[in-house]
């Protein structure tokens, strides 16, 4: 079964960077990164398909970076420029066959545990 453990969440102020990691316990197709508040639905952030092509959902366009290390089955968001309205848990997704899809949960079958991530003053 495979593993995905994140890292990298926390308090930053606003402006403030963070970057998050994911480590996966083997070999993946597309993974991405959501995020979710209490009571409200798992939300699209960003995926990479394992050859490098990037998606981003416009809030954050500009904002993170998601890159990717095959070598070592690892995903990364770099996010600059946070906002308050980034507070959340964020989680990290990976398919286990290669799919068009990339935004919807259901189209993801690992998932991490969650990091909490707060920007606050």
């Amino acid at each position: 079964q495979m593993k995905l453990v994140e890292s990298g969440g926390g308090l930053v102020q606003p402006g403030g960077s963070l970057r998050l990691s994911c480590a996966a316990s083997g070999r993946t197709f597309t993974m991405g990164w959501f995020r979710q508040a209490p009571g409200k639905d798992r939300e699209f952030v960003a995926a990479i398909r394992y050859g490098g092509s990037t998606y981003y959902a416009d809030s954050v366009k500009g904002r993170f970076t998601i890159s990717r290390d095959n070598a070592k089955n690892t995903v990364y968001l770099q996010m600059n420029s946070l906002k308050p309205e980034d507070t959340d848990i964020y989680y990290c997704a990976a398919q286990s066959v290669q799919t068009f899809a990339t935004v919807s949960t259901a189209s993801y079958d690992y998932w991490g545990q969650g990091t909490q991530v707060t920007v606050s003053s």
